[in-house]
């Protein structure tokens, strides 16, 4: 094992083990290094790297801290990802989409409450046919949002929170160019929302894979 992977598996061992919690601050560097046997060298390395997988949090003038560790916080580095990816690619995000957000719907359809029925409605309200294609992608991914939130998963929520957010683009570009695409789009999501306020859970899955399906399959031809 290489000198910087023993130190980062040393620190996320304290970290496991309850040594250091979320929002803690790590001893001081010779501290740290002394009391986990490593150089400074390897220690500094050790937490360059965990500090990009938003482990740890290194603040200019105060210190190394453990973040939250939050699955949205640990999740940001794949939506970074999916920024630099192009093309094709995108189609491997969307396929993850189509496996993960039916069955956030379907919990979801079990576990959403009146007042968020409502507040998706007035959110859906908000975009027609005279909207514009950028202000039906932004009502789009908040929709999309709103659900998986609302399946009550933290881990769940923020997958399909981060896998969302990369694909808007193709949403845009669909929007531009296939014709009923956005009168389309607008009748999937009242059909998912009636089918979660019916409580209809393989509906809501059906008419989730349907409508993240429509999207992947149109991309599909296009590139």
């Amino acid at each position: 094992m290489a000198i910087t992977d023993e130190a980062i598996e040393k620190i996320k061992g304290m970290i496991v083990s309850g040594e250091l919690r979320p929002g803690d601050r790590l001893p001081k560097e010779a501290d740290l290094a002394a009391w986990l046997g490593l150089s400074r060298n390897s220690l500094r390395e050790a937490v360059r790297a965990l500090s990009m997988v938003r482990i740890l949090d290194v603040r200019q003038g105060d210190g190394t801290y453990v973040t939250s560790l939050e699955p949205k916080a640990l999740l940001d580095g794949l939506s970074f990802i999916a920024d630099l990816r192009h093309d094709a690619t995108i189609l491997e995000f969307f396929e993850v989409r189509r496996i993960l957000e039916p069955a956030a719907t379907a919990i979801a359809a079990h576990r959403i409450d009146p007042g968020t029925l409502d507040a998706l409605r007035v959110h859906l309200g908000e975009v027609t046919d005279e909207s514009s294609v950028e202000d039906l992608a932004d009502n789009d991914l908040e929709f999309h949002r709103r659900i998986a939130e609302a399946a009550g998963n933290s881990v769940l929520y923020s997958l399909v929170d981060t896998l969302c957010g990369p694909t808007i683009r193709a949403r845009i570009w669909r929007g531009l160019a296939q014709e009923g695409a956005l009168r389309r789009t607008l009748d999937e999501h009242h059909a998912i929302l009636d089918a979660l306020a019916g409580r209809q859970a393989d509906l809501a899955r059906a008419l989730a894979v349907v409508h993240i399906a429509g999207v992947e399959q149109w991309l599909r031809r296009a590139l």
